[in-house]
């Protein structure tokens, strides 16, 4: 055996099983064997969780990570949505292959402080070509498990649109790209580190034409959907105004409503349209964070979890949640399904539920990502919380690791590799390349 990972005060196998004192095996990047304290077998390395909880690796559904050059930038912090999205589009058109790549490892050693062991990335910015393989090469300098996201924008304002032109890119060269990634990149097979999805960025800012033909290719190759959807009420406006129909009819026109796509936000979608989006087993993912700081709405979770839609955690971008942590977006996501609906409308378990086993079936992989039975991926988190904060709870270790935080990953193992080792990223390069981020930061943002 590789790893012994044991004497958790609590391990959490999945959502229907839980183990006290209990220990998991790791051999080859996969789960073997999960057991109780007394029957542990013996392992070439041997890692203590002692009094600590251990859960599967969590996992993001929806991120732009290169935003994290332009976090908490001035002019942007009280705008709305739209207005977000026009200030900020400029300063994205500087990035660049360097950019784009420390970008990328900086914010997966985030993710990975954060306890997550898989994300998704939503790249629908271009100013250059190739830049998804920038991200791709940090996630495998890293070892992180990573699902690219080829997003697009084809509408610029010249078009209607949003986006400045030197930001947006033809159909002929978001299609020709969008194959050459999925051949150079996408991994079908079990266990993948790397996995390719196809996004256009949203209603607004691509064609009909576009969506149509991203959906064919999707089917084509069978891999995997993503955009934004009913994010804001201006999004209602403009596909009335655009397409003479609601986002989610234009979603469904343009051939994406099935369980191959999963969707960011979905705040404004009316009951009769979830109930369609359930039907055709498209996913969600829950923003908690950004929706509130650019307060457009929080999506009806506890709804859309009745109605058996796929549910995950998304940390979103890093210029509107300002921050890259699955723990925050989970425990803020308790906060505001008891908000919304009340005390007992969401527990940390049905929390930990999105950001394992419901993440991963956004990401079609529930069958190997988000539990710890045998046989799943080795991606797995040991908590750590300060005694000071944990004083005094002692009846439930799920309960208390929401809501005495702030937690932190004392260890991040992803898939059989331990990237996060008593707290600290094990990540050679970080220091380097936190003084490279810094310099472009700078330069993106015109401060000299």
């Amino acid at each position: 055996m590789d790893l012994l990972v044991r004497d958790a005060e609590l391990l959490v196998v999945d959502g229907e099983r839980e183990i006290p004192g209990g220990w998991a095996v790791i051999e080859a990047g996969r789960i073997v064997d999960v057991g109780r304290a007394g029957t542990e077998p013996g392992a070439r390395r041997i890692l203590s969780a002692a009094g600590r909880l251990v859960t599967p690796g969590l996992i993001n559904t929806h991120h732009h990570i290169h935003q994290n050059l332009t976090r908490s930038y001035a002019p942007a912090v009280n705008a709305s949505l739209f207005d977000w999205l026009t200030t900020l589009y400029p300063l994205w058109a500087a990035l660049d292959d360097e950019a784009v790549y420390v970008s990328a490892y900086v914010g997966m050693a985030e993710l990975l402080l954060g306890g997550c062991t898989t994300s998704s990335d939503h790249r629908y910015v271009h100013p250059r070509p190739r830049l998804v393989d920038a991200e791709i090469r940090a996630a495998r300098d890293i070892g992180f498990r990573f699902h690219a996201t080829r997003g697009s924008m084809t509408r610029s304002v010249e078009d209607g649109g949003l986006p400045p032109r030197s930001v947006t890119q033809t159909e002929d060269e978001v299609l020709a790209d969008s194959e050459r990634l999925i051949k150079a990149h996408h991994d079908p097979a079990p266990g993948a580190l790397v996995r390719v999805a196809l996004a256009p960025c949203s209603p607004f800012s691509v064609t009909r034409e576009l969506m149509r033909a991203t959906a064919e290719l999707a089917e084509r190759y069978d891999v995997r959907l993503h955009t934004h959807l009913a994010e804001d009420r201006d999004e209602d406006t403009y596909c009335l105004e655009t397409y003479g129909c609601r986002p989610v009819e234009y979603f469904e026109d343009t051939g994406w409503m099935s369980d191959r796509s999963w969707v960011a936000h979905c705040i404004h979608a009316n009951d009769a349209e979830l109930g369609r989006l359930a039907a055709a087993g498209v996913g969600v993912a829950h923003c908690p964070s950004s929706n509130m700081l650019i307060a457009g709405g929080t999506a009806p979770v506890r709804r859309m979890r009745e109605l058996g839609m796929p549910v995950g955690i998304g940390c979103d971008g890093s210029a509107s949640t300002d921050h890259a942590s699955l723990w925050l977006e989970a425990r803020t996501a308790l906060l505001l399904g008891r908000h919304r609906n009340g005390p007992a409308a969401m527990s940390a378990r049905d929390v930990l539920g999105m950001a394992t086993h419901g993440s991963a079936r956004c990401l079609g992989r529930d069958g190997e990502l988000g539990h710890l039975r045998p046989g799943a991926c080795a991606d797995l988190v040991v908590w750590d919380l300060p005694e000071v904060a944990l004083a005094g709870a002692v009846s439930d270790p799920v309960e208390a690791w929401l809501r005495c935080g702030p937690a932190r990953a004392w260890t991040t193992v992803v898939g059989g590799r331990i990237l996060v080792d008593r707290g600290e990223p094990t990540l050679p390069a970080l220091t380097d390349t936190l003084r490279e981020h810094r310099r472009i930061a700078r330069r993106v943002q015109g401060i000299v």
